[in-house]
């Protein structure tokens, strides 16, 4: 991976830190907007960890996979992560 190992890790973690607490409020019958922000919460941590890896990904190896004349598997790779991350 040649995105900020340590920064995807550090917000990975968050993540994982809220949706223990989402769990925690569904087990304590908490407000459901409450908990609904939580998981919105989430999701954007984790949409922002997304975001640096493919970053990464572009930056790197999509990058050195135009410098050759092979047909671009990255390439594909790239597109087809934006086709999920658009469905």
């Amino acid at each position: 991976m040649k995105a900020d190992r340590e920064k995807v890790e550090r917000q990975i973690k968050i993540a994982r830190g809220q949706l223990d607490g989402v769990m925690k409020m569904m087990e304590e019958d908490r407000y459901c907007v409450d908990i609904s922000n939580q998981i919105l919460a989430t999701i954007a941590i984790l949409k922002k960890a997304n975001r640096e890896i493919i970053h990464a990904h572009i930056r790197g190896c999509v990058a050195e996979g135009l410098r050759t004349d092979e047909p671009n598997a990255k390439l594909e790779e790239a597109l087809n992560l934006l086709d999920k991350l658009t469905n």
